[in-house]
């Protein structure tokens, strides 16, 4: 272990994935607000879902514009290596922001790039080819403890591998659901379309998929095998990228599968840059060992473990709750399962007191189709929209309001069945970190992680 921490490598991995990922995280926010969809997800609407334990972080009106400018320009400025620890910390914060202001929006590659994020804070991905490393000689340096590049993998692997154990299911591999049900509808593909209509394309899709993700990291990892497994990489990405509206995420997953490449191979890329801004050859290689001081490097090393460890047992805390995940989803968010269901319902509400009166809630008047869609379906979303209910018909003049819940839900092509005890007042029910005891039996076992 004293030799590994003491151990150096190339610190051009960490330069290239540096600029890569700071350059594709600005085209992600352009994007975003090419769209419109800042004002059509963080300003439109009425009411927002916050996540429990992060009731603070407040959506912001027409600053969230000022927001979404910050989290780009520090984008930018990673990808520069410019004023790069104030930019990483800058970019964690503001990126993180936006993702915690609505839970309607929340996907895997969300959660994936505020981590990394975080890492970055921690790594010296600027000593580097960097504007940082051009603007002071005593920065510059092309060699870096070994551990820093390795935890970047790690952590890719970590999300790879993860999600693969997800996929060990009988749902994913038995019925290959629920891409039996999502396939079809990309039919319409040129040339290809028509195969998407058959069931024993479904079954290829979930099994390559599962051994996909299982696979990857080591295939990655090891010299001989890399060059397959980047293909592999770039099909299977490139094929989500074309079936499903999932954003950026394929994107950036193909360029952090470049993290396992060698050193020569981010050299080559470096120095193609260099001559293309005619940089000095001092520059490009400055033969120099980037030392931290080893209280510093001990505490990193000793922070990431702990980092790890976190990643390592969130994805197992479902196991601490009764009945099925994918149907009360408690311990399903942060734990790597991607595109693992498809739930589908309506969800109606009812509002009276004690004085007799009664009202059925047109969800329209308060959440957004999209809000409303993911609300219908997901417990904790539910009793938010309660409570937000409550609040409001209380100012109506409803004398201690009651809040009820008629669900009507359909997990991966199964029949639909309620999903919340529609007996149970939610407006007195309070979220927790507790099992929901008013989320029903799901009555069917989905096997495996």
């Amino acid at each position: 272990m004293q030799g590994y921490l003491h151990k150096t490598g190339s610190a051009a991995p960490l330069a290239v994935f540096r600029i890569l990922f700071g350059l594709l995280l600005l085209a992600s926010i352009v994007r975003f607000w090419s769209y419109g969809w800042i004002s059509e997800l963080y300003i439109k609407p009425r009411y927002f879902f916050p996540f429990y334990g992060f009731e603070f972080v407040r959506p912001l009106g027409e600053y969230t514009y000022l927001l979404f400018a910050v989290c780009g320009l520090s984008a930018l400025l990673v990808a520069l290596g410019l004023f790069y620890r104030v930019a990483t910390v800058t970019l964690f914060l503001s990126f993180t922001y936006i993702e915690l202001i609505d839970k309607t929006t929340y996907l895997n590659h969300y959660y994936f790039i505020s981590l990394m994020c975080f890492m970055l804070m921690f790594l010296p991905a600027h000593v580097y080819f960097s504007a940082d490393a051009f603007r002071n000689p005593k920065l510059r340096a092309d060699q870096v403890p070994a551990w820093c590049l390795d935890a970047v993998k790690l952590f890719v692997g970590f999300l790879y591998f993860f999600a693969g154990l997800a996929k060990v299911n009988s749902d994913w591999l038995l019925l290959a659901q629920p891409l039996r049900i999502w396939l079809p509808a990309h039919n319409d593909l040129p040339l290809v379309g028509y195969l998407l209509n058959y069931t024993w394309v479904a079954y290829l899709f979930s099994w390559f998929g599962c051994l996909y993700d299982l696979c990857i990291p080591f295939l990655l990892w090891n010299r001989s095998t890399r060059p397959w497994a980047f293909a592999a990489v770039v099909v299977f990405h490139g094929l989500t990228a074309l079936l499903f509206p999932i954003g950026m995420f394929p994107y950036i997953m193909i360029m952090t599968a470049l993290i396992f490449f060698s050193a020569d191979f981010h050299q080559r890329i470096i120095n193609s840059l260099g001559r293309m801004l005619r940089l000095r050859g001092d520059q490009l290689v400055p033969r120099r060992i980037y030392r931290m001081h080893p209280a510093l490097n001990y505490g990193l090393v000793g922070m990431f473990l702990v980092f790890f460890a976190v990643q390592l047992v969130l994805p197992f805390r479902h196991l601490f709750y009764p009945g099925e995940l994918f149907w009360t989803e408690q311990g399903y968010r942060f734990s790597w399962r991607v595109m693992l269901m498809e739930k589908a319902g309506h969800t109606e509400f009812t509002v009276r007191d004690r004085s007799g009166k009664k009202v059925i809630v047109n969800n329209s008047e308060f959440l957004t189709p999209l809000q409303e869609k993911m609300m219908a379906t997901q417990p904790d979303m539910i009793l938010q929209y309660a409570h937000i209910l409550r609040d409001y018909y209380a100012q109506q003049g409803f004398d201690q309001p009651q809040v009820f819940a008629d669900s009507y839900v359909s997990l991966n092509g199964r029949l639909g069945r309620p999903l919340i005890d529609p007996e149970v007042d939610l407006a007195n029910e309070q979220e927790t970190f507790s099992p929901k005891s008013w989320i029903t039996p799901f009555d069917d076992e989905i096997k495996g992680f």
